[in-house]
């Protein structure tokens, strides 16, 4: 692949092991753009900051820290620091968005808005067991490996890629890459009592999935891909 510049971004901060995970997938002499939350997003959906001024910190060459959202980090690149940029990459997400989780997601947000300005963009992000630790350096590899793939596959304007990982113990098989399309199942409501109201207790693991959707792709050990539109 030729050179390109590229805005990266996730909810999860610009500290994240996920973030570095993706930042090594980009091929040699590609430009990374960092433009990463200051701490945790973690589903604040499609959510901007208006009515005040959002902070921008200088991290390094090429690498800004934004007091905000991660639309706000995709509006801000896209305005003002790296307008330029080709592809939006956001994640790789410390958790599945999987189905419904796309419409509360961050991480998928950021892509979504490059979609609204014209800019291809794909969303990454790891499911997660709640027994296993992540293997980020596998995760560098498969990024290797789905970037290929999906950079080269046309795109209409207003459309882009979700992607979410299995994880996967050491003695399973290597994931497939799947096209699929996105479960429409609702998450499962379940509220339990606790000092201030009722706490959400759904069972993320046990949620209801439609056969050949990104859930049953991603929960059955396999690399879910969607084609998502604005």
């Amino acid at each position: 692949m030729a050179f390109m510049k590229i805005l990266l971004t996730n909810d999860d901060g610009i500290d994240a092991p996920g973030l570095q995970a993706l930042l090594a997938a980009l091929p040699a002499g590609w430009m990374p753009i960092v433009i990463a939350p200051v701490g945790p997003q973690s589903g604040c959906s499609h959510s901007a900051t208006t009515g005040r001024g959002v902070r921008i910190e200088e991290r390094g060459e090429n690498r800004y820290a934004i007091h905000g959202t991660p639309v706000d980090c995709v509006r801000l690149g896209l305005h003002t620091i790296a307008p330029d940029v080709k592809w939006i990459l956001s994640g790789v997400n410390h958790g599945g968005n999987l189905g419904a989780d796309v419409h509360y997601s961050g991480t998928v947000a950021a892509a979504r808005e490059g979609a609204i300005h014209s800019k291809p963009g794909i969303s990454f992000s790891h499911y997660k067991k709640k027994t296993r630790e992540f293997d980020w350096h596998n995760i560098t590899r498969y990024t290797q490996r789905l970037l290929a793939e999906l950079m080269s596959r046309p795109l209409e304007v207003g459309e882009f890629w979700n992607v979410n990982y299995p994880h996967l113990g050491a003695e399973e098989p290597a994931p497939r890459l799947v096209d699929c399309i996105t479960d429409r199942h609702p998450l499962p409501l379940d509220y339990i009592p606790d000092a201030v109201g009722l706490l959400y207790s759904g069972d993320y693991h046990n949620r209801a999935r439609a056969k050949g959707s990104d859930v049953d792709v991603c929960f059955g050990g396999n690399i879910a891909v969607a084609k998502l539109s604005i």
